[in-house]
């Protein structure tokens, strides 16, 4: 794949399709170092948010080194911090909680990442959601950024509603 059909599948949120350049010897990485990003801040911002959605922490982990924000990657109404904690991304959640990303950011619903995290744990639930929940809520997310009841009274008795 070329670096142009990269950058216009990272814009249209193609990230399923896109997870093998996130891998081992990742172009990503390569393509970031030529400088190739440089004219393209939307993609690289993108790729962030592609590596959260698929689970890749090393990626993730080297962008964030690079500067790259968790919160400007939203093409698809959903920032970075979104994606993981909707695809049950554990260990993506703890390196962007590290990485002191917003709690509060909200996506193209008006989601924060809690509620996001309730939704996709009712409606498309992941192993490491509930744990992800308390996660969230252990470093300050707000609780009231969710409406109650959720449907579920095991989040809803984890919320504390």
């Amino acid at each position: 794949m070329t670096f142009q059909d990269a950058v216009q599948g990272l814009l249209n949120g193609d990230f399923s399709r896109l997870d093998p350049l996130f891998g081992p010897d990742s172009p990503i990485i390569s393509w970031f170092e030529d400088g190739s990003f440089d004219q393209e801040p939307k993609a690289l911002s993108e790729a962030l948010a592609c590596a959260c959605f698929n689970g890749r922490v090393e990626i993730a982990s080297y962008l964030l080194s690079k500067g790259v924000r968790p919160e400007d990657g939203n093409a698809t109404g959903m920032n970075a911090f979104h994606w993981a904690a909707n695809r049950g991304q554990l260990a993506v959640v703890k390196l962007l909680l590290d990485h002191h990303a917003d709690l509060e950011a909200e996506n193209s619903y008006g989601g924060t990442i809690l509620s996001c995290t309730v939704w996709s744990a009712i409606h498309e639930p992941k192993p490491d959601h509930r744990a992800i929940i308390q996660l969230l809520l252990d470093y300050g997310a707000n609780r009231k950024s969710v409406d109650h009841p959720t449907g579920s009274p095991e989040i809803d008795a984890q919320l504390g509603a």
